[in-house]
């Protein structure tokens, strides 16, 4: 089944690429569907180690193309109110053909003295705004990867719950 997929899709491919103003491979767009600030650690805690603050980032990622695609990774810098916060990486996204992938990622990003009011207006439950800037990579098999970017994947503006009383 494999054998008789791989020439249909570079066929599609190369006869794509054949018609004018056509291209051959539309960009995949990415929505962050929601951010959620989980924990907040303080510095030297059980580890001794610097403040965290724990996030949960879930992605919503849409191919337009008539092919399945593969990503091979999405990653990007997480940016709130201005100040880059930290790295946010998306490992191996499988797209359906003009559909949609859901992935969640749990993130770690180190708080500095920089970045520390903002996660704590979002603590307080004030509002915040949020970008990804960053790029991700099409694994297309025998034909390669494709890489894409840098841009803003996501941007959007960030308020939840509480998660401090004060």
């Amino acid at each position: 089944m494999r054998r008789l997929l791989l020439p249909g899709v570079l066929a599609a491919l190369t006869l794509s690429a054949c018609a004018p103003g056509q291209a051959v491979l539309q960009v995949p767009s990415v929505d962050i569907q929601q951010v959620r600030l989980t924990g907040l650690t303080l510095p030297g805690g059980l580890g001794g180690g610097p403040p965290v603050a724990l996030l949960t980032i879930d992605l919503a990622v849409t191919n337009p193309n008539p092919l399945p695609l593969r990503l091979a990774n999405l990653a990007g810098q997480l940016v709130i109110d201005g100040a880059e916060v930290g790295q946010v990486t998306f490992p191996n996204l499988n797209l359906p053909a003009r559909g949609t992938a859901q992935q969640t990622a749990n993130v770690a990003v180190p708080v500095s003295l920089s970045t520390a009011a903002s996660f704590l207006k979002v603590a307080r439950g004030q509002l915040v705004t949020y970008r990804l800037d960053g790029g991700f990579s099409v694994n297309l098999g025998p034909l390669g990867e494709q890489t894409f970017g840098p841009f803003t994947l996501s941007q959007g503006q960030w308020k939840q719950a509480p998660i401090l009383p004060f």
